[in-house]
């Protein structure tokens, strides 16, 4: 399962199925960078099925969604998608392949939709001096501390738990050496 941010709920994806384990990512689908996805696929064997709510559950991403499902059922893994009504099992027909495309290019349509709104939403803020961009993760306190305890070779990770926030905000406070904030 996963859903795009924390505060959506994820319940209604699996309803009704009957399931052994569960993997929920809260994260965006546009790659497959995802902890529990990364979980889910060393986890599977021969034999087991993946279920999936709908396509754009897996991945937004056609490559991505495509190599995966390949990818499983090269290994005997069947793939099955509930929304759509389709299982893959490696032994799949032309019409199959050719609806993962298809549902698959929609699924990456409609996540680049959704960020060319958000691109146009942001721009009028701004123009009506409505948008302030993102909060900052850190004061200014708390960077400065970070940025000295990583030049006495402190560990990202480490100092990432400590401060809240992940290795990517640590890296980009650690490039930002200005003095601001990042």
């Amino acid at each position: 399962m996963r859903v795009s941010t924390f505060d959506q709920n994820e319940n209604r994806q699996l309803e009704g199925v009957q399931i052994d384990r569960v993997f929920l990512d809260k994260a965006s689908g546009k790659d497959v960078n995802r902890p529990q996805l990364e979980l889910m696929l060393g986890f599977v064997r021969e034999g087991d099925t993946i279920v999936c709510h709908s396509m754009d559950r897996l991945g937004r991403n056609l490559d991505d969604l495509r190599r995966m499902v390949l990818g499983l059922t090269a290994r005997g893994v069947h793939v099955r998608f509930v929304k759509e009504s389709l299982i893959f099992t490696g032994e799949d027909s032309p019409m199959a392949n050719l609806l993962l495309s298809v549902m698959g290019a929609f699924a990456q349509f409609e996540r680049e939709l959704i960020r060319e709104r958000q691109r146009e939403g942001i721009e009028l803020a701004k123009k009506a001096g409505a948008y302030r961009g993102r909060k900052h993760s850190l004061t200014m306190d708390r960077a400065a501390e970070l940025r000295l305890r990583l030049s006495e070779g402190e560990s990202k990770s480490s100092l990432a738990r400590e401060f809240g926030v992940d290795r990517t905000t640590v890296y980009r406070y650690a490039k930002n050496t200005t003095g601001g904030r990042a």
